[in-house]
Order: structure tokens, then sequence, then C-alpha cells
């Protein structure tokens, strides 16, 4: 079994100077090993940086849950003892899913900046659409821990609030599909937008993302607004947030996506995501 790994080459004077993209077998074991030591480096820099991700992950969504799940419900704008546990599977959710996709983002947005700092992961011993992997698998790793990181918060910021122990462990496999759902898209988004263009589309993209994956109401309570519940069935946020209910709500009045669909769903967006996302990487770092 063979793999193939990208090796720096002499270039003629006056080119470029640039990486070439050259193909010598490499076992698997050593890119296996290759694409582990890169992720422990990148686990090793987000322990350097702490302070600054914690603040990005926490801060957004704990007002979300202050001010929805608290202050709206003490003022008697919604019924506390059933809007919390909707709001919390959904906040939860959304955190998982758009960290993953902006720690994703971001990082390949600079590494394919005129820096091209890239190149250096290119050079590594293993296949290129492993190193997109490597990407995609990291960003999902720091979307897991900001959704696991609302938790506690959550439980105690809003009343009427509590997730059996039983129940984690299915909990924490949806956060993971999130995660690497949200990572999916963000590859997809960091390797077919350029730089100078990413702002406009984050607001383009992430908005509407936040607002259509029924993270603050249940996908069936939107019957009487069919056009919005259609919008939202393509938004694969929607299929975490329900998914997070089917788990942890049962409650006849706020029934959920069955949970066999919910991750059938997440799967495929992983898988096409994924895919079109390592395509793009490929086209950019051969370019």
């Amino acid at each position: 079994m063979t793999a193939t790994t990208t090796v720096r080459t002499t270039t003629p004077e006056g080119d470029s100077g640039r990486p070439s993209v050259d193909t010598r077998p490499a076992g698997a074991l050593v890119s296996l090993r290759t694409f582990g030591s890169v992720l422990w480096r990148d686990v090793f820099v987000t322990g350097r940086e702490l302070v600054p991700f914690l603040a990005q992950v926490v801060i957004q969504p704990f007002f979300m849950l202050f001010i929805f799940g608290k202050v709206l419900s003490n003022l008697g704008y919604v019924n506390g003892a059933q809007f919390a546990p909707v709001l919390m599977a959904g906040i939860v959710a959304l955190n998982g899913f758009l960290g993953g996709l902006q720690n994703t983002t971001m990082p390949l947005i600079m590494d394919f900046s005129f820096t091209r700092e890239i190149e250096d992961r290119l050079l590594a011993p293993m296949p290129i659409p492993l190193v997109a992997v490597e990407k995609m698998v990291f960003g999902a790793l720091r979307g897991i821990v900001a959704a696991v990181l609302m938790v506690p918060v959550g439980l105690l910021i809003l009343d009427n609030v509590s997730w059996p122990l039983a129940k984690l462990p299915a909990v924490f496999g949806v956060i993971v599909l999130g995660a690497l759902a949200g990572a999916a898209i963000g590859l997809t988004i960091g390797t077919l937008v350029t730089p100078r263009r990413i702002n406009i589309m984050f607001a383009l993209i992430l908005t509407p993302l936040m607002f259509t994956g029924c993270t603050q109401f249940p996908w069936r309570g939107l019957a009487h607004l069919r056009w919005f519940q259609v919008v939202c069935a393509f938004n694969p946020l929607t299929y975490i947030s329900e998914g997070m209910r089917a788990i942890l709500i049962h409650d006849p009045k706020m029934p959920s996506l069955p949970l066999w669909l919910d991750v059938s769903a997440a799967v495929l967006a992983i898988l096409v995501f994924g895919g079109i996302g390592i395509w793009g990487f490929m086209r950019r770092a051969i370019d």
C-alpha cells in the first residue's frame, strides 16, 4: 500500500522558487505518523493561545443564552420551562458547528494568502488530501471543545434544564458530527473563496446559517411558516440542533426530527462538503 507525498525540488533561475508537487512513494504508516505530528503541533499552538480561543468561543453564545434564556424568560416574553431546554440544545449545537467552520476557514485563508504558509505543510511526507483532512479535523476538534464548554455554562445560566449522564455519550456523538460538518463547510469556504472576499462571504454565509439552523426553535414548530421550514431543511445545522433535542427532549408538544435522519443528514454534509473542500484544497495547493 503506497501514498504520495510532496517534496521540494530545484527550480530554474528566475522561477518563483515555490515547491513543486512531486509524487514519490511514502508508506501509509509514515503518512499517518506525520498526520498525527502535524495535528499535535496545531493542538499545542492552541494551548498557547488558550485565552483568545476561549474568548472567541464563549462570549457570543454566553450572551445568547443569557438574553434569550434568562432575561426574556424573567420578563415573561418566553416560557422559560419550555424554551430553555430547546435553546440550550440549539446553542451547544451552534457553538460546535460554527467553531468547526470558523477554525477551519480562517487558518486556511491565512495559509493560502500571499505568504503561502501552506507550502510548509505540503512538504510533509503525507498525501496532499491528508493535509486538507488534517485542517478539517483540527477545526472540528476546536468546535468540539467550543460545544463542550457551553454545557456547564448553559446549565449554570438556565433554569429547568438537566442533561442525564446516561445520554451524554449520544450527545457527544452528535456534537462530533456537528463539528465535523461545520469543519467540512469551512474547508469548502476556505479553499474556494479568495482572501479579499472572505469578509463579505462570512457576512453572507454565517448569519443565515445561524438563524436558519433551528438553534432557537424546533423545526416542526415551523409548520405554519412553511417556506421558512423548507429553507431551514437545507441547513446542515438544523439536523445537529434537532439531533440534540431528539436525545434530550421528550415532550410531545415539541417533537423533534428522528435521530436517524439527523445523523444521516450530518454524515451526508460531511461527505459532500468534505469532498468539495478537498478538491478545492488540491486545486489551490497545486496552483
